[in-house]
């Protein structure tokens, strides 16, 4: 069990992820790296999600998890919107697909549209 100072630094490292992962996602676009984008976008709403979780006392400890949790906890209650667990889970398709698909390339189509929802995820709750 964690204590609240040790809960409050670890959300606090993992918003400043979120924001870095963000950051990441601008610096790429420039290069059209889109499966590094689609992965840092996934990162980034990943990191904002579990930090979320945490403060929360909400335990997690697959990537699956985290998008069971963020539903039922967050999407139920009405913190979150449908959409915006449709985007996380796309999120994570789109970042499975960059990272080990050997015949599928994300491309500006597939991941421009992702970024200010993702960026959303990330501003309007934390």
């Amino acid at each position: 069990m964690l204590t609240e100072e040790e809960r409050q630094a670890i959300v606090t490292y993992r918003l400043e992820k979120a924001e870095n992962a963000l950051k990441q996602v601008e610096a790429n676009i420039a290069n059209e790296f889109w499966d590094l984008i689609a992965n840092r976008l996934y990162y980034a709403a990943y990191y904002a999600v579990t930090a979320l979780l945490i403060s929360e006392n909400h335990e997690t400890h697959t990537h699956n998890g985290v998008i069971t949790m963020f539903g039922l906890h967050f999407v139920k209650t009405d913190k979150f919107t449908k959409e915006d667990h449709r985007l996380y889970q796309r999120l994570f398709t789109q970042r499975q697909t960059g990272d080990y698909s050997d015949n599928f390339f994300l491309d500006k189509e597939d991941v421009m549209p992702q970024i200010e929802p993702t960026k959303k995820i990330y501003q309007e709750n934390f």
